[in-house]
């Protein structure tokens, strides 16, 4: 069974990055948008390609357009700090328990 553990492991270590550096892509996304960027410059069409789908779904589910301030960058990182707080802890915790 310490095979199995060490797989889920990996694969919860694997997320924790992988949803840390998705976290950082949102927030270099929403400071970004503070100074209106050039919307052909390539990286901002990047970053505009890989999180505006998460973004306009969170903001289709919370519509708070009248508040005059977008927080559904908030909402995304709040959300991957709670799946890196549940899901990736719990995933170790069961490998290591597969590994006794």
């Amino acid at each position: 069974m310490f095979i199995m553990g060490n797989f889920i492991e990996a694969v919860a270590r694997i997320l924790d990055v992988g949803l840390t550096l998705y976290m950082w892509i949102i927030i270099i996304r929403a400071l970004i948008s503070w100074v209106n960027p050039d919307p052909y410059n390539p990286i901002v069409k990047f970053l505009y390609q890989i999180t505006e789908p998460v973004l306009s779904t969170i903001r289709r589910w919370i519509p708070l357009r009248g508040i005059g301030i977008d927080i559904s960058p908030i909402i995304v990182i709040l959300i991957i700090i709670f799946l890196q707080s549940f899901l990736v802890q719990s995933m170790i915790q069961m490998a290591i328990r597969l590994k006794s």
